[in-house]
């Protein structure tokens, strides 16, 4: 991300092959991407609607810029089995105690937790966390310190989460 004087700016996304340029002058843009064009090769494919999964809408009348995960969500939903889960308000509530005294006593809870995709799912809710969901920021924070030895009720937690 790049300040100018004016309060303007530019913000540079480049993900492995993938370039996105976001600023509110056009033409910047096109000198930017013409400057960069010397350096590498380069194909523009238009404005975006979509990156990195992220389903985006612009109006720049408004100067609004909207992004949403709601596919990326969905499939991880289907993915833990969780679509069918009714939605409701996440909110960390003082009853919720989570501590690393409850992890797994003996060998068969152990070998049980291994068939669970803990991490696997703390990864999913991560990505949503920083691209649209900063709102799950603290209890995901919360459930990803048990990531090396989860037990039952901190999977419990990760499913309330989904």
């Amino acid at each position: 991300m790049k300040k100018f004087d004016g309060g303007d700016f530019l913000i540079l996304l480049l993900y492995s092959d993938n370039m996105l340029i976001v600023r509110w002058d056009p033409k910047k843009i096109r000198s930017l991407k013409k400057a960069l064009s010397k350096s590498f090769a380069m194909k523009h494919i238009g404005p975006t609607n979509q990156i990195l999964g992220m389903h985006t809408v612009r109006d720049q009348t408004k100067k609004l810029l909207q992004l949403s995960l709601e596919k990326y969500v969905t499939k991880v939903l289907e993915r833990f089995t969780m679509s069918d889960a009714k939605p409701f308000s996440l909110t960390l509530t003082t009853n919720l105690k989570l501590s690393g005294k409850q992890s797994l006593k003996t060998k068969a809870d152990k070998v049980d937790m291994r068939k669970i995709p803990y991490a696997s799912a703390l990864k999913s809710l991560m990505y949503a966390m920083v691209c649209t969901r900063p709102d799950i920021g603290c209890i995901v924070g919360v459930v990803s310190r048990f990531m090396i030895n989860p037990e039952r009720e901190h999977w419990v937690v990760v499913k309330w989460i989904l």
